[in-house]
């Protein structure tokens, strides 16, 4: 039993490493193309893109975990199904579930290590990520100047270079607008050919320039002034040094992104959705007071106007009588004063609900969340659960090992996950559906179907047996074939003893 249980595992952990890489490297890829333009062409140095390439394979490790098991599944059973070592197995006496045996301890072992990942790990390298991310797109271009186009990244100047040789640092016939000084582009550089280089370990760049001409139009910042003068100057060698500080890459703290769901583990997602739960009973607390003082003020203002209550006939008196016989008493300008307190009391009840109401639904968006994320958490672990429920038996019904048939199908239950995911997270979102049944959705819907696989493949079901359905097909259409044989031209008696004349 050992042995066989020994070879289960080789013929699935092999695929499972190999599966994993794979997804992760497609889906940090994806996350790399995303965010293309704004990573690429700044001169990082490559330690930086490791680094962003390392916390970013972190981060998609959620997703793989799932994906990799399902596919290593298909492919392990498939194998075994393929080349009848699985039906070797069974006819030794060894049912589908105890061969199944190592690989479910196995895939047990994965959602709990999926948890306590999911929970400590991730949070952590998407704290470094996304800040990361963000110096990177902070960060200036690295210094690109291109033939015939002005650049402008160097600050107070822009200069244009109408040839560039290939080492990157001669030039030749350059146009620099000096604009430093804030009086627009009244200073002008001609030069016939310039040199490009850095100097104090690459924090200053240096243009020396050669056989050229500066022009001052020192009248540009006042024209009123007139004494001003055009300067020309004639220079056969000169330099221009300029500051790459602003080029460098700061390094934000991480303390400024730690308050997203992304970077918290459980427990601080349960204690955000804690504050949010309270901030959303103060919103609607505060509404309810908001709204409450104005039919407090209405009444009391009600009761002064009405200083002593009538007495009716009977001798008897009533409160509601009493107060429409004040105010038929009232004389027209106090009943439209009256009227116009009543409509902007109505109209400031109407804002204050308005006000109320949205802001309990934003404080009720947050929390929820705050809360899908807090389930998700254990959703993407058990995932890796469901999936091997579904690989497993699957590829032990469809027989196929390799690369092709497995793939094609884990596709289509990933997407199928995917969408349900989203579903069920966007229903429980937005107050369709509770919050627990809209994060679990996915993992139900793949439990059941991984069942319905595992109760076919105990039972040698061939679901997947194109002969079976060829089949039954053929089978329905004979249906339709049958010809009544009363419908068919029936002989007579003596017709069908009549001799055969003889030639």
């Amino acid at each position: 039993m050992k042995k066989i249980h020994i070879l289960v595992l080789k013929a699935f952990l092999g695929p499972f490493v190999l599966t994993f890489a794979v997804v992760v490297f497609i889906f940090v890829t994806q996350t790399l193309v995303k965010y293309f333009d704004e990573i690429v062409g700044k001169g990082l140095s490559f330690l930086v893109y490791i680094k962003l390439l390392f916390y970013f394979s972190i981060n998609t490790s959620t997703v793989a975990f799932p994906l990799s098991i399902l596919l290593s599944s298909l492919i392990a059973f498939g194998n075994l199904g393929e080349y009848n070592e699985l039906t070797a197995i069974k006819s030794s006496g060894i049912s589908l579930l105890r061969a199944l045996q190592p690989v479910f301890i196995f895939a047990v072992g994965l959602t709990l290590f999926a948890f306590w990942f999911n929970n400590n790990i991730v949070p952590k390298a998407n704290l470094r990520a996304y800040s990361l991310l963000y110096d990177i797109r902070q960060k200036k271009p690295s210094l690109s100047i291109k033939e015939g186009i002005f650049y402008s990244g160097l600050e107070g100047v822009s200069i244009k270079a109408n040839k560039k040789f290939p080492d990157g640092k001669s030039m030749k016939e350059l146009m620099i607008y000096d604009h430093s000084q804030g009086h627009g582009n009244s200073r002008l550089i001609l030069a016939d050919s310039a040199q490009m280089y850095n100097i104090m370990n690459g924090k200053y760049l240096v243009f020396e320039l050669f056989n050229g001409t500066i022009y001052d139009d020192q009248g540009a910042s006042n024209r009123r002034d007139q004494k001003a003068q055009f300067i020309r100057n004639i220079f056969k060698r000169t330099k221009m040094v300029f500051s790459l500080a602003s080029f460098e890459m700061d390094t934000t703290p991480t303390s400024l992104f730690k308050y997203d769901r992304l970077m918290k583990n459980f427990k601080e997602l349960r204690e955000s959705a804690d504050s949010l739960n309270k901030k959303l009973e103060k919103e609607i607390h505060n509404t309810e007071t908001g709204v409450s003082q104005y039919y407090y003020h209405h009444l009391k203002q009600l009761n002064s106007n009405v200083s002593q209550k009538i007495k009716l006939t009977n001798g008897s008196t009533n409160w509601a009588d009493s107060t429409e016989r004040a105010h038929l008493q009232d004389p027209p300008y106090k009943k439209v004063s009256i009227i116009e307190t009543a409509i902007n009391q109505a109209r400031n009840v109407k804002s204050n609900l308005d006000g109320g109401k949205y802001q309990q639904e934003s404080a009720q968006k947050e929390y929820r969340i705050f809360a899908i994320e807090r389930h998700r958490r254990f959703t993407q672990s058990v995932a890796c659960l469901a999936m091997f429920l579904i690989g497993a038996p699957l590829g032990s019904i469809i027989r196929k090992g390799g690369l092709g048939v497995p793939v094609l199908v884990s596709i289509g239950f990933f997407i199928l996950f995917y969408v349900l995911t989203l579903m069920g997270e966007k229903w429980a979102r937005e107050g369709v559906m509770e919050i627990p049944y809209g994060a679990w959705l996915a993992d139900f819907v793949l439990f059941m179907i991984g069942l319905f696989f595992l109760r076919q493949a105990r039972n040698d079901s061939r679901l997947f047996d194109a002969d079976i359905y060829k089949i039954a097909f053929n089978k329905f259409i004979s249906r339709f074939k049958k010809t009544d044989k009363s419908s068919l031209p029936q002989l007579k008696p003596e017709e069908k003893n009549e001799e055969v004349p003889q030639l």
